[in-house]
């Protein structure tokens, strides 16, 4: 397996595919917007379309958007890839989706697992990015060792859509995490602490996380420049909504309703950290 192509070279996909090119591999890459495609050569090669990237390809990885932008690459790549190519989508999106769209592969030839991540542009950056893999076992050992190139920690999770399903539930975490990130430090400036001296005890303590390492800090400093858009953040709170049934997750449904609020007031396409605006503006 030495033709890799890879779809969407975003904040995460492009340095996850300059790592497989890195590594070896004869990379072929596709985005809507060209240039950014572009922007990886010479190290990977720049494709103006899904069927130039893909034709010859072992493997086919994509990284997008939202679920509809899944389903429309995938319409392309079916009629496009070689029979017998693996296909691997890593964007967070819809179980039923990840399941519909790996039965119709099979239909045609080829083998579909939904492998979507977490860890941020950092995570994406310095490949240590947690993997969770949905699909056939056997396809999941064959292509480990590629996907250990990209991360640390890599679990199968079970039949296709589990890796989804995994997403959205480490999701609803990060959830509750980054919202209790932002309520501790207006707390603390609230009765008169200092916010850099409170993260540090957070940070040093049992209440530790990555969100309160690296978003925390940054709440401070109101960087809220994207390593994960709020626009992207709301679109997996709301599938981890659509997907829960009857079950009482009040903490998710809270902070999908905190994320709504600052969409509508134009924040969609700053980083999560910016939920703490959404606390500044009620105390305003």
């Amino acid at each position: 397996m030495t033709k890799i192509a890879w779809i969407g070279t975003g904040v995460m996909g492009k340095p996850m595919a300059l790592h497989l090119a890195k590594a070896g591999y004869t990379v072929n890459a596709y985005n809507r917007t060209f240039e950014k495609a572009q922007a990886l050569e010479p190290m990977v090669h720049a494709c103006e379309t899904i069927q130039e990237c893909v034709h010859d390809a072992d493997l086919i990885v994509s990284i997008v958007g939202y679920p509809n932008d899944v389903k429309d690459v995938y319409e392309e790549v079916f009629l496009h890839a070689k029979k017998g190519a693996i296909l691997i989508d890593m964007t967070t999106s819809s179980p039923p989706l990840a399941i519909e769209l790996a039965e119709k592969a099979n239909r045609l030839g080829f083998t579909m697992m939904d492998a979507p991540v977490t860890g941020g542009d950092l995570g994406a950056i310095n490949a240590t990015l947690s993997i969770m893999v949905g699909g056939d076992e056997s396809v999941f050992q064959s292509v480990l060792p590629i996907l250990s190139l990209l991360g640390k920690t890599i679990t199968y999770m079970g039949n296709n859509g589990s890796g989804q399903h995994a997403k959205l539930a480490n999701q609803i975490v990060i959830a509750g995490n980054i919202a209790g990130i932002a309520e501790s430090l207006v707390y603390a400036e609230s009765k008169g602490l200092n916010k850099t001296d409170m993260l540090k005890v957070i940070t040093g303590g049992s209440a530790q996380s990555w969100q309160a390492q690296i978003n925390g800090a940054k709440m401070i400093e109101h960087d809220y420049r994207p390593g994960f858009y709020i626009k992207h953040f709301l679109k997996d709170l709301r599938l981890a909504i659509d997907e829960k049934g009857d079950l009482p997750l009040e903490v998710l449904e809270k902070v999908e309703k905190i994320y709504s609020k600052l969409a509508n007031d134009n924040y969609s396409e700053l980083g999560t950290q910016a939920i703490i605006e959404y606390y500044l503006m009620k105390m305003a």
